[in-house]
C-alpha cells in the first residue's frame, strides 16, 4: 500500500516531479508509474520513452539523479523511480515539497525555514534572534530553573551561581552575541511575541460541542507545566477525600505524575512553527491532550509507542528541561504514562499519532458525584457531606 516512501500513479504527468522532490527532501522513496491506487499493475504504453526522458527531466528541474528502471509484470511494463534522501534542500521550479505520511506538501514560511535549518544541521529552536538582550528578561524564570536544577541534583549551586547571561551560555542557548529561539521560549516572560501559539489552552467540555469554561496558560516554558497542573487540579478536577485512620487521602480523577508527564512531553516535542497552542480538553470521564508535532525521520508510530527511535524535536528546549530535572531519559515517557495509569487502576492511555500531530486520551474517574460516603474536595473550597474541603 502507499506509505511514507511509496507512491503509485497510473500514468505519467510532469506534475509528479513534485512527488520526487518531496521524497528527496524527506527520507527518500519510490514512485511507481503504471500502478493504480490498489497497487495493481495497469501497464504503460510509453514505458520505454519514459525510461529515457525521466532521468533528464529530474536532473534538469531539480539537479538530482534518481534511479529510473523498467519493470514487467504479467506482460505489462511499468516504471520505477527511486530517489534517496538528500542532505540539502531540493526545489522543483523554485518551490519546495516534502513527503509526509502518504501526502506531498508544499513547504512555505516557517516550515520551509525548518527544512533548510535541519538539512544544514540546525534545528528550529537553535535559530539566533537579533535585537533581544538578556536585560529584556524578567528574572523569575531563571530563578525557577535554578531551584529545580539544584533540587534534582542535575546541577550544583555553583553551576547556577552566575548571572542570567552566564546561565544561558552554559545551557548553549546563545550564539555569539545573539540569543537563540529556545532561550526566548524557555525564559522570556512573553514568548508568544516571538513564537505565536507558545501557550497552553485548557477547556472543560460537557460534550464535544459544549465548552463550559477555559483558561490560557502563557509565560516562559520552563515553569509552564507547574502552572498548568496547578490550574487543572485546583479548578478542573474534584478530589474524593477519605481517611485512613487520621491520615487524609485525596483521590483525584487521574494521577498527577501521569498528567505531568503528558504535559511535559507535549511542551518538549511540540512543533512550534505551526502557531497552534497545545490543547487540553477535559470532560467528566476523559482528558485529551493535543499538540502539533513532527515524527522523527524513519520512525513509525508503532515504534514510538514501543519507545524505539524517539528523539526530541526541539533538542535545546529538551536539554534545558532535562537539566532542570523536569524530564528524564528521552523515550520513556509513554511507558511511564502507561504504568502510572495501571498502578492507579485506570485504563492505559489511547494514542493517536500522525506525521504532523499527536493526541493522547486518558480515561479518568468521574468524581462529580461522591459515593460510599466520600467527600468531594471542590476547587472553590465548598465541599459536600459536611466534611472538610480544604485543598
Amino acid at each position: 500500500m502507499e506509505s511514507q516512501i511509496i507512491e503509485w500513479k497510473e500514468s505519467w504527468r510532469d506534475d509528479y516531479l513534485k512527488w520526487i522532490c518531496g521524497f528527496a527532501n524527506a527520507q527518500g522513496g519510490r514512485l511507481e508509474i503504471g500502478r493504480n491506487d490498489k497497487g495493481e499493475i495497469v501497464g504503460l504504453s510509453d514505458a520505454k520513452k519514459l525510461l529515457v526522458e525521466l532521468p533528464n527531466k529530474i536532473r534538469a528541474t531539480m539537479g538530482i539523479v534518481a534511479n529510473v528502471n523498467l519493470g514487467r509484470e504479467a506482460g505489462r511494463e511499468y516504471i520505477v523511480v527511486e530517489v534517496g534522501a538528500h542532505p540539502n534542500a531540493i526545489s522543483y521550479r523554485g518551490k519546495y515539497y516534502f513527503r509526509s505520511g502518504s501526502t506531498n506538501q508544499e513547504l512555505t514560511g516557517f516550515a520551509l525555514d525548518e527544512l533548510i535549518f535541519r538539512k544544514y544541521g540546525r534545528t528550529w529552536d537553535a535559530v539566533p534572534v537579533p535585537h533581544v538582550r538578556v536585560d529584556d528578561f524578567y528574572h523569575d524564570a531563571f530563578d525557577i530553573f535554578r531551584k529545580k536544577a539544584v533540587a534534582s541534583n542535575r546541577l550544583t549551586k555553583e553551576d547556577v551561581a552566575g548571572s542570567d547571561a552566564d546561565l544561558l551560555k552554559a545551557l548553549k542557548l546563545t550564539e555569539g552575541d545573539y540569543l537563540l529561539k529556545a532561550a526566548l521560549l524557555l525564559f522570556h516572560q512573553d514568548p508568544d511575541q516571538w513564537c505565536f501559539g507558545s501557550f497552553i489552552k485548557i477547556g472543560f467540555f460537557a460534550s464535544d460541542a459544549d465548552l463550559l469554561y477555559q483558561d490560557e496558560i502563557n509565560g516562559p516554558l520552563i515553569g509552564i507545566a507547574d502552572r498548568v497542573l496547578d490550574t487543572i487540579y485546583i479548578k478542573y478536577f474534584k478530589g474524593l477525600i477519605h481517611y485512613e485512620g487520621i491520615q487524609r487521602v485525596d483521590h483525584y480523577p487521574m494521577p498527577r505524575d501521569v498528567l505531568r508527564e503528558a504535559v511535559l512531553n507535549a511542551i518538549v516535542h511540540k512543533d512550534y512553527i505551526t502557531g497552534n497552542p497545545i490543547h487540553i480538553k477535559i470532560y467528566d470521564d476523559k482528558v485529551i491532550i493535543y499538540n502539533d508535532c513532527q515524527l522523527p525521520a524513519n520512525v513509525k508510530p508503532e515504534n514510538l509507542l514501543a519507545g524505539i527511535g524517539s528523539k526530541p524535536h526541539n533538542p535545546l528546549i529538551a536539554g534545558t528541561f532535562f537539566r532542570s530535572g523536569q524530564i528524564e531519559a528521552w523515550g520513556r515517557g509513554i511507558e511511564k504514562m502507561k504504568t502510572g495509569c495501571a498502578a492507579d487502576g485506570l485504563p492505559e492511555p489511547e494514542f493517536d499519532i500522525r506525521p504532523t500531530d499527536f493526541a493522547i486520551c486518558f480515561r479518568i474517574r468521574n468524581n462529580n458525584n461522591a459515593h460510599n460516603g466520600d467527600i468531594i474536595c471542590s476547587s472553590n473550597g465548598s465541599g459536600t457531606n459536611g466534611g472538610t474541603n480544604d485543598i
